[in-house]
């Protein structure tokens, strides 16, 4: 196999992993929400938490990695492209919000609510759907 198929191949895998990251932080914090006073289940949520978002930021960093050698070896890009990267990103900061509103919790400062962190949990599924969208669509791609 070339460059571009093990690049795509590492790329798609480290975006499936950190999507699963993705989905899973937002549960954690609606299970802390939910749990009242069972320290105990705090404490192993807190924990694996903290575990979940170093991850997540590791294998962000590795789709990025893959996902910028692909553009500079293809050189694909475009206006969806673009719009692509602006869902990514936004993914990332809800992924980062969710990070330190469990910092913050494992801080003794308390969350929002468990009907805010349900509908914040949401997201996500929305986000991706675009992005698969503009991925396979490429809808502003102009062909000459």
């Amino acid at each position: 196999m070339d460059v571009y198929l093990w690049a795509k191949l590492l790329h798609v895998f480290f975006v499936i992993t950190w999507m699963a990251t993705v989905y899973s932080l937002p549960r954690m914090l609606l299970t802390l929400a939910e749990a009242g006073n069972e320290s105990a289940v705090k404490e192993r949520v807190v924990r694996s938490g903290k575990r979940v978002y170093v991850l997540g930021h590791n294998l962000f960093g590795g789709a990025f990695c893959f996902g910028l050698v692909l553009w500079l070896y293809v050189g694909i890009g475009g206006p969806w492209l673009h719009a692509k990267l602006v869902l990514v990103v936004l993914l990332l900061v809800h992924f980062t919000i969710c990070g330190r509103w469990l910092k913050r919790y494992a801080a003794g400062r308390p969350l929002p609510s468990a009907r805010v962190l349900w509908w914040f949990n949401q997201v996500p599924s929305f986000l991706l759907l675009a992005i698969l969208w503009l991925v396979l669509a490429k809808p502003f791609q102009t062909f000459e």
